[in-house]
């Protein structure tokens, strides 16, 4: 899996929450009048060098305070006790509160990247206590507590929080100062009950745990016929390495095709939730999935479908975070915290983004393309179709001999960090600092990347290593991950200040990784001297994005059915997740592909365990283009560490400092349209 997990932010959005809350508890009000109000902020005015930020900060104060903190002359006398008055205390207040939530949130993030290390690494052998000890959520106690010791309240008095609209009108005149002290402010909007937060982090563990044993043993899958496509050995984690058993069999002409469509018909039960319960995560049987029939020793054996387990996981993760949505005054729904909160992109502008791209007429004619390059018409799996990567005509066998001699383990890809960053210009000297804060673990799912929280803390890469040693996928994901942690890194070590560590969202990590995934191939000293490779990138990079957008705006309206319909079951939602997936498929897909009624955008696994995550890679391409395009002509170590240092500006704001453009969609279409007419 290709998730990057940033502590940092999961708290100010909960993206990780996620549970069944049976009863959802009526949020706290403010108990603070508009008098008072007026009145401490008249009695502040007389000693304070900015009184807009004062007014500002006594109205958030104002709003996070309950009855239980102390009645309205208590707040009117903490306010007087704790308003800072001049710049060099507030600069040297800020700077103490952040060492200190360096040391808090460092020390959670160690103590919880610690208790998952049973449930993500595959050197442990397994047990239901390391789900319970990985489900328990550490750090889901310290913000309540800073309202109770009124910590929180000193912060929101006098570093208040500003919304989206305000950091976009301010981003271009702010100092750097002044944004640290606007994400300081950030830390503290709304008041969740500790125990919501740990129940959300027992959700969000479970469709962890749920994902990380969905394999498919498709060397047990059969046709009709009894006839078996894949070497016995292979097991294939749903949907990532089904995924990219799709893309691997573009260039197999002797039975590609086939393999392609099985498991095209395996991805469609699982989305259907009529694949056998049996044959997840098991080799004891033989499956067809075209006729779903499941063989024991030769003969037809009884074998239940899946309980809709794949939609209970969803329906989880959604009522937990319905039950938050009560203490976020503005961003009350999980989509807006997603979105105008973890993202700093609103759901509608996406959404706009994405249905702009989507039925750009580019789309039609690249498929046009595809189809004369394969010889044959469109199927729905062609959506990751891979025939315009170098790597693309390569006997992947053979690419997995390579990956495997060269990484027999997890510490052999640690040993060699440094060469492969030397090989992209760094110094021998910053390549070692990189690859001395990033360690490689040996991953249970297909893979992710875990970055520190504090500085002498390393980024963690996992990726799935076999006992034969890593193949090729499991390489190309794990540069993939090696790009996100190289960000962390930067992001971490080289940002100004601790509360400005990170990025905009992660779709800005999402797109380092890309951009050095794509150099996958350089990594292993392959070259690609093709006259039409930069053509043919662009157009790599166009149908990547096409592919996830239809897959995040099917994300986004499932989670809209969801709020409009929260009592729905299971299989109410199963039924409402492939209509919807139909539906988005008919309006953007069908005019490219030629069939219509196709479930294929269901099948994200991110959907369970990374709820409205999807959004960040389409994102993720489309600043990858973007950065692409500054990095030609110039030093990729460089430029790499100029811009990834800026830290967690605004997501527009970052771009143009990046690349002095606006974040957009539209040099990516121009340039597939330049692209087709160069190929032309």
């Amino acid at each position: 899996m290709k998730k990057i997990i940033i502590l940092f932010s999961a708290m100010l959005s909960l993206a990780s929450c996620g549970n069944q809350i049976q009863s959802e508890k009526k949020a706290d009000v403010s108990t603070i009048s508009a008098s008072t109000i007026h009145q401490t902020i008249t009695d502040l005015s007389k000693n304070s060098f900015d009184t807009n930020l004062l007014e500002k900060g006594v109205k958030h104060a104002a709003l996070l305070w309950r009855e239980s903190d102390g009645s309205e002359e208590d707040f009117k006398t903490f306010c007087s006790k704790n308003y800072i008055t001049t710049k060099a205390e507030k600069e040297l207040v800020f700077e103490k509160i952040s060492r200190n939530i360096e040391i808090i949130t460092g020390n959670f993030n160690k103590i919880t990247l610690n208790l998952l290390e049973p449930v993500h690494l595959n050197t442990f052998k397994q047990h239901p206590i390391d789900n319970a000890f990985g489900a328990y959520s550490v750090d889901s106690h310290w913000m309540n507590d800073f309202y109770q010791n009124k910590i929180a309240f000193t912060i929101a008095l006098n570093f208040p929080s500003f919304s989206l609209e305000e950091k976009e009108a301010n981003a271009k005149n702010w100092t750097r100062q002044q944004w640290a002290y606007a994400r300081l402010g950030d830390y503290f909007t709304a008041r969740v009950p500790a125990e919501l937060l740990q129940a959300a982090g027992r959700a969000a563990a479970g469709s962890d745990v749920y994902i990380m044993d969905y394999n498919i043993y498709v060397g047990h899958l059969t046709d009709a016929n009894g006839k078996r496509f894949f070497p016995e050995d292979k097991v294939l984690l749903s949907h990532w390495n089904l995924r990219d058993e799709i893309k691997a069999n573009y260039a197999n002409k002797n039975d590609g095709l086939e393999k392609q469509k099985m498991i095209y018909q395996v991805m469609q039960r699982i989305i259907s939730q009529e694949i056998p319960e049996k044959v997840i995560n098991s080799g004891d049987f033989e499956w067809d999935p075209y006729t779903n029939l499941v063989y024991q020793n030769g003969k037809v054996i009884d074998a239940t479908p899946e309980p809709n387990e794949r939609y209970q996981q969803i329906l989880t993760n959604f009522h937990a975070n319905k039950a938050i949505d009560p203490y976020y005054p503005d961003q009350n729904t999980f989509i807006k915290r997603q979105y105008d909160g973890a993202k700093e992109i609103s759901a509608e502008a996406t959404e706009k983004i994405f249905t702009d791209f989507l039925r750009s007429e580019t789309t039609q004619k690249v498929g046009q393309l595809i189809r004369k390059r394969l010889g044959r018409d469109l199927e729905p799996f062609d959506i990751w179709y891979d025939g315009f990567k170098a790597r693309s005509g390569m006997d992947e066998s053979k690419l997995d001999a390579k990956t495997r001699k060269l990484y027999p383990n997890a510490a052999a890809l640690e040993a060699d960090l440094p060469n492969l960053l030397k090989k992209l210009g760094f110094t021998k000297e910053r390549a070692q600092f990189l690859a001395d804060h990033i360690s490689v673990d040996p991953a249970r799912g297909s893979g992710h990347a875990w970055g520190g929280a504090a500085k002498g803390q390393k980024a963690h890469l996992r990726t799935r290593i076999s006992d034969k040693g890593m193949d090729y996928k499991g390489y190309n994901i794990a540069i993939h991950e090696f790009g996100h942690n190289v960000e962390q890194t930067i992001s971490l070590y080289d940002v100004d200040n601790f509360v400005m560590n990170g990025v905009p969202n992660t779709a800005f990590t999402e797109a380092l990784a890309f951009i050095f995934q794509k150099r996958d191939m350089l990594l292993l000293d392959i070259k690609d001297d093709s006259p039409q490779k930069d053509a043919l990138k662009k157009l790599d990079l166009f149908w990547s994005a096409y592919e996830i957008m239809g897959v995040s705006l099917m994300d986004i309206r499932m989670w809209r059915w969801l709020y409009a319909n929260p009592e729905a079951t299971a299989a109410e939602l199963r039924d409402a997740a492939m209509d919807i997936a139909k539906k988005v498929w008919n309006e953007f897909y069908a005019p490219v592909y030629g069939v219509k009624d196709q479930t294929i955008l269901a099948v994200y696994s991110h959907m369970l365990n990374s709820p409205l995550y999807l959004s960040n890679y389409a994102f993720g391409n489309v600043i990858e283009f973007q950065l692409e395009q500054q990095l030609k002509g110039r030093s990729f170590p460089a430029e790499v560490n100029r811009i990834f240092k800026q830290g967690r500006l605004t997501p527009n704001q970052w771009m143009l400092e990046a690349t002095g453009n606006d974040l957009s969609a539209q040099p990516l279409l121009k340039a597939a349209k330049e692209a087709l007419e160069e190929l032309e």
